[in-house]
């Protein structure tokens, strides 16, 4: 697959097939790629934690919230849930400013989780509180985000922007999950 494939094919997948793991030396893997992108000023402060246990997964999931355009929707059913976490930590003995190498990091596991054969879902909404205490973070390790991952178990399209102009994803009556996308010369606003 070529890059413009991965992705494309690089989707926020909310619905996985519980029964085929993540293994830790694919999250492993995922973080030693992660390690050779850029980092501000050099400083390499993130730190991550991974979880491939089953019923550690179990404990991570209950800290997440999923989907905020799908309110009835409570996130993955049982059978449907990640089967592997990177916790995206940066580590404040270090820096106390962010200045966005977790986007960096957190795309590139993404991308190399597609390639893979995984897929997955970056999560900012999180109680780090109960999260921490669950991973036994050290307490200058503050969590930023958190990567679901697991072999998708669901197809998301993209597509234009409905002519209400509406941003928000939605799933139809075959649970197909519809991602409007503005056009690209929206998007560009000066060209020289």
């Amino acid at each position: 697959m070529n890059f413009r494939e991965l992705v494309a094919k690089n989707r926020s997948y909310r619905r996985f097939a519980q029964h085929h793991p993540v293994s830790m030396d694919d999250l492993v893997e995922l973080v030693a790629l992660a390690r050779l992108t850029p980092s501000a000023r050099n400083l390499q402060a993130l730190r991550f934690a991974l979880v491939a246990e089953e019923a550690k997964c179990a404990e991570v999931f209950s800290t997440l919230g999923w989907a905020g355009y799908l309110p009835r929707w409570p996130g993955p059913a049982e059978g449907e849930r990640p089967t592997g976490y990177v916790v995206l930590c940066v580590d404040r003995e270090l820096t106390g400013e962010d200045w966005g190498d977790q986007g960096i990091a957190a795309q590139t596991i993404m991308l190399g989780a597609v390639e893979m054969g995984y897929g997955g879902c970056i999560l900012g909404s999180v109680n780090r509180e109960k999260l921490s205490k669950i991973l036994d973070m050290p307490e200058h390790h503050e969590i930023l985000l958190v990567l679901a991952l697991g072999v998708p178990a669901e197809h998301v399209v993209v597509e234009p922007l409905p002519e209400d102009g509406s941003i928000k994803y939605w799933r139809d009556e075959r649970e197909v999950h519809h991602v409007p996308k503005r056009d690209l010369d929206e998007l560009i606003s000066v060209k020289y």
